[in-house]
C-alpha cells in the first residue's frame, strides 16, 4: 500500500514538473481528433420503412458522421476545423441536412469570443457570439490517453431531443419539452496547460483530449506541441454576420419548410 502511494505521488510530481516547464514558455500546438456518433435505430426512418432499409440508411449516415478534425491552438486562441473528405452519400433530404454542418470554430479566450463559419443551404454565414460558460465539475478520476495523464470533468447541456434536429417532432409536446439535458464528460491533461478543446468547449486548466456528448465521442489521436514552425490561427471572416440565436431561428425555419415540402410531396 505504501509503495502504491509513493508511486502515485511520484507520478503527480512528474506531472507538476511538466506543467511548470510548459508554464515558462508560450505554448502552441495541434491536436487531431476523430469523431464517432451512434444512432437510435428504433426511432430512425419512416414507420413504413423496412428494418433492412433503416439499417442501410443509418449505416450511410454513420459513415458521414465519422469525421476527423484538427484543433490548432495557443494560450489565447484556437481554431477547430474538419479535415475534408469526399461525401459518399448524396441522399436528397439528408444531403440538405449535411450542408448545415458546422464550419471552423474560432475561440479567443482573452476576448471571450466565438466565431463560426456556417453554410446554410448554399448561403454563407459568420456566427459571432460570446464563449459559452460551462459549469465544469472537476473530478479526481484519472486515466492515461497516449503519453498524457488526463483528469475527468463533467457538465450538463440542454440539446434538442430529436437526434440531429431532423427526426419526427411530437405534436403532443411544446418546444421546451422537446429538449433534453445531457451530461458532457471530458478528459483533460494538465501537461498541456491551455484551456482549449474541440468545438466550442473550453474553460478547463488543460487541453481536452476526449469528449463524450450523448451519442457522440470525440477523441484525440495525435498531438503536436511547440513545433519549430509557427502555427497560424486566422479568424473566420467569410459570410453574413449573425448572432447564434438568429442563425438557429433561420435553421429552424428552413427545417420547418423542408418538412412541409416533404408532406406535400407525399400527398401528391
Amino acid at each position: 500500500m505504501l509503495i502504491k502511494i509513493l508511486k502515485q505521488n511520484i507520478k503527480y510530481l512528474l506531472l507538476l514538473c511538466t506543467v511548470l516547464c510548459f508554464a515558462q514558455k508560450e505554448i502552441q500546438g495541434q491536436a487531431y481528433y476523430d469523431s464517432k456518433t451512434s444512432f437510435d435505430m428504433e426511432n430512425f426512418g419512416r414507420d413504413n420503412m423496412s428494418e433492412a432499409r433503416k439499417r442501410e440508411m443509418a449505416e450511410r449516415m454513420r459513415s458521414n458522421f465519422e469525421k476527423s478534425f484538427v484543433l490548432t491552438f495557443n494560450q489565447t486562441e484556437s481554431i477547430y476545423a474538419e479535415e475534408e473528405k469526399p461525401n459518399t452519400w448524396r441522399g436528397g433530404r439528408f444531403r440538405m441536412m449535411l450542408e448545415m454542418t458546422s464550419g471552423p470554430h474560432y475561440k479567443n479566450i482573452k476576448e471571450e469570443l466565438l466565431l463560426q463559419e456556417q453554410v446554410l443551404l448554399g448561403k454563407k454565414f459568420l456566427i459571432k457570439d460570446s464563449l459559452p460558460n460551462y459549469n465544469w465539475k472537476m473530478l479526481g478520476e484519472t486515466k492515461q490517453i497516449g503519453d498524457y495523464m488526463c483528469f475527468k470533468a463533467t457538465t450538463t447541456k440542454s440539446v434538442p431531443a430529436r437526434a440531429f434536429g431532423f427526426g419526427r417532432p411530437s405534436r403532443d409536446k411544446s418546444e421546451a419539452e422537446q429538449t433534453k439535458e445531457i451530461e458532457i464528460v471530458v478528459w483533460y491533461t494538465l501537461q498541456v496547460p491551455v484551456n482549449q478543446g474541440p468545438g466550442d468547449y473550453w474553460g478547463l486548466p488543460g487541453l481536452i483530449l476526449e469528449l463524450n456528448t450523448d451519442r457522440t465521442t470525440i477523441f484525440c489521436t495525435k498531438l503536436i506541441i511547440n513545433s519549430e514552425d509557427k502555427m497560424a490561427i486566422e479568424r473566420p471572416s467569410k459570410g453574413k454576420e449573425v448572432s447564434k440565436s438568429d442563425f438557429e431561428a433561420m435553421m429552424k425555419e428552413k427545417l420547418s419548410e423542408m418538412r412541409s415540402n416533404l408532406r406535400e410531396d407525399r400527398r401528391n
